[in-house]
């Protein structure tokens, strides 16, 4: 190797120092953000994830990469392979998953990747990249179609990781420099869509988001909470025993998220609307307490959305979850249901409440002995209030 090519490696190597420090920082800024993220890939853009799980905090910000590879494993994910639509979809599942996956009140971003890149034989059809990012009020999706023996495959792997990493800062709100390294003629097709509150309260009736969360507390120790406290209920109108309820279960675990939820949709009652919806929310505002709406009626369902959660819970739902009549009179089927729900993590904080006119606790019942460690008492000395929602429309009609 003669002196001017000992010179030109080197400054490749400068070159190529540079770069990684640059995409150091942005990893860096990334993981210091609050946003926590799941990857869908499939056909490029590795990179990407072996740039972001190899800076300090990757765990902070990466909640799951998943790399349906195959055509097969593409086609049992979504059913269909490499598309702007494919990646939006992906995006879309990510997302969710990043709900269910995120700590408490944090932002979270689902990425989709799908790509058709380069390969050991000659490929017919164009070399293409689709990028999509989801966060809670943001869609976005990108095309590009690379020029065709412009490059190698690790060289477009490494545009297309680049591209995703750019893609992935953006959503986080981080700032960035990033070198485009396509030519004139790669022009990436973008298109962008921010959606309303309302629309996103129509997406969650309709299934595709399957919560939102209204995080308005601002208690500095929910930070470093690692599980929710959830209490359930149709808050119309939330009350002084709602909140207590659910301080007092949360002194019970420890460091824990409190929240409230609300389906909007009912088991045997049509959809809240929009405006219904808003409505109760605006109670949870008023008082700075987080309130998360879903789509699941039922607790089977809500605990596999809400993974690893405490649900607070009246005697009277305690009795009725364990009451096989509400399973079609199957014992076997009610017991299996809530083993399952025992599988994802998930435990019940039973309250004293009134059943049938008589003042009950979780230890008047009968738990089967497979669910008993599942459910837990909260003290009648701890908590006791006989006031329900009901009972406080039924004053405001008269």
């Amino acid at each position: 190797m003669d002196d001017a090519e000992g010179r030109r490696e080197e400054k490749k190597t400068r070159e190529a120092m540079i770069i990684s420090t640059g995409l150091k920082t942005v990893v860096e800024a990334i993981h210091a953000s609050p946003t926590q993220s799941v990857l869908y890939l499939s056909g490029g853009a590795s990179q990407a994830v072996a740039w972001l799980l190899s800076v300090p905090g990757a765990s902070s910000t990466v909640l799951e990469a998943v790399v349906p590879y195959s055509r097969m494993s593409m086609i049992q994910l979504l059913g269909k392979f490499c598309s702007s639509h494919t990646a939006e979809e992906m995006a879309l599942l990510a997302y969710n998953r990043a709900l269910k996956l995120s700590s408490p009140g944090y932002p979270v971003v689902g990425v989709g990747f799908t790509g058709t890149l380069a390969t050991s034989r000659p490929k017919l059809g164009e070399h293409r990249l689709h990028l999509s990012t989801r966060t809670s009020d943001r869609l976005w999706v990108s095309t590009v179609t690379l020029s065709k023996g412009l490059r190698n495959r690790e060289e477009e792997d490494m545009v297309a990781s680049h591209l995703l990493l750019k893609a992935i800062a953006n959503a986080c709100k981080v700032p960035g420099t990033f070198v485009s390294e396509l030519t004139d003629s790669e022009v990436p097709d973008e298109c962008e869509k921010q959606f309303s509150e309302d629309e996103e309260l129509e997406q969650l009736i309709n299934g595709q988001i399957c919560f939102k969360v209204y995080p308005f507390s601002s208690e500095p120790h929910m930070s470093t909470a690692e599980r929710k406290i959830i209490l359930s209920g149709s808050f119309n109108p939330l009350h002084e025993g709602h909140m207590k309820l659910l301080e007092v279960a949360t002194s019970l675990c420890g460091n824990s998220y409190p929240c409230f939820e609300i389906s909007a949709v009912n088991a045997d009652k049509p959809p809240l609307s929009t405006s219904q919806i808003k409505d109760r929310v605006k109670q949870f505002e008023n008082i700075g307490k987080t309130v998360i709406i879903s789509n699941q009626p039922y607790f089977y369902k809500k605990a596999e959305v809400f993974p690893g959660s405490a649900f607070v819970i009246g005697a009277d739902t305690a009795a009725r979850l364990i009451n096989p009549k509400y399973y079609d009179g199957d014992y076997k089927k009610m017991l299996e249901i809530l083993i399952g729900c025992k599988k994802t993590g998930s435990t019940f904080l039973v309250g004293g409440r009134n059943v049938d006119g008589v003042f009950k606790v979780l230890e008047d019942f009968d738990i089967p002995e497979e669910l008993r460690d599942m459910f837990i008492s909260i003290p009648e000395e701890k908590f006791r209030m006989d006031l329900s929602s009901t009972e406080i429309r039924k004053r405001l009609e008269k």
